[in-house]
């Protein structure tokens, strides 16, 4: 399970995506996410499939690897799915005990399921074409403007990446903890469910105590290096748009305007 957490991770590939700008790629990732909130209809979402696949086709990762991330949220899938199903008012379609299905509740889980996948899918080809470097400094280039107000941009955008980094490198530590631990005798897998929080505290105690030590580690290193902030800082390659980046951008805009088309003139069926 901990394998398949791919949040965080870069995956080298020869792409166009990769070789767009980050801050084209953020933009396309908040807007792919708007997208699939504003889909209402089947034209909308055929759309957003259209411009998914496409979008991991020309990525050049493959599609296993990107579906592994699903696994992490199949459990919240499901909660959302059941809620939608049970809690949605409108035309019973089977009833049983005190729980009532109706059509507008099934629609709504199948496309609420639809979009938390299409979402988890968006946002892993942002972070396995981009890497934390490059995504630290779209973000900050991003939200530069920001600076005029007082809001510490680097900061966050250091933040980021700084916890973006440290994903992958917890995953492999709690996967060498657990390992050593079961070799150990310890048992993550049976007992209740108390009894497997109980097990827990063997693995969470020495994580816990790593990652201090790593974040304190890495606190000492840039004390030693004069790290003082985003002020007078400058960049070995600095962000510039491309041709390939504005055309990026145009299609972009383009597929949001066939969603809203197809929000407002393709809704529903009656």
């Amino acid at each position: 399970m901990l394998r398949d957490i791919t949040l965080g991770q870069y995956y080298p590939a020869d792409s166009v995506i990769h070789k767009l700008d980050p801050r084209v790629k953020l933009s396309a990732a908040m807007i792919y996410i708007i997208s699939l909130f504003c889909c209402k209809g089947i034209a909308a979402f055929f759309a957003a499939t259209v411009f998914l696949i496409t979008v991991i086709k020309l990525s050049k990762v493959p599609f296993q690897f990107m579906v592994k991330g699903l696994k992490a949220i199949v459990v919240l899938m499901l909660l959302t799915a059941v809620f939608n199903l049970f809690l949605t008012p409108g035309k019973p379609l089977v009833s049983f005990l005190i729980f009532t299905i109706t059509e507008e509740g099934l629609k709504n889980a199948v496309f609420m399921a639809v979009r938390l996948t299409y979402l988890i899918l968006g946002t892993s080809v942002m972070t396995l074409t981009t890497t934390p470097n490059g995504l630290t400094d779209g973000l900050e280039k991003s939200l530069s403007p920001l600076n005029k107000i007082g809001v510490p941009v680097h900061v966050i955008a250091m933040i980021m990446s700084i916890a973006l980094r440290f994903i992958p490198i917890l995953i492999e530590e709690t996967d060498k903890i657990m390992k050593a631990q079961m070799a150990r005798g310890a048992d993550f897998e049976t007992g209740n469910l108390i009894r497997k929080v109980k097990n827990m505290i063997p693995l969470l105690v020495p994580l816990f105590v790593s990652a201090f030590r790593r974040a304190d580690e890495l606190a000492m290193a840039m004390e030693a290096r004069c790290y003082n902030g985003g002020e007078g800082r400058t960049k070995m390659k600095p962000l510039r748009y491309q041709a390939k980046d504005r055309i990026a951008y145009l299609i972009l805009f383009g597929y949001f305007a066939a969603v809203i088309v197809c929000r407002i003139f393709l809704p529903w069926p009656a």
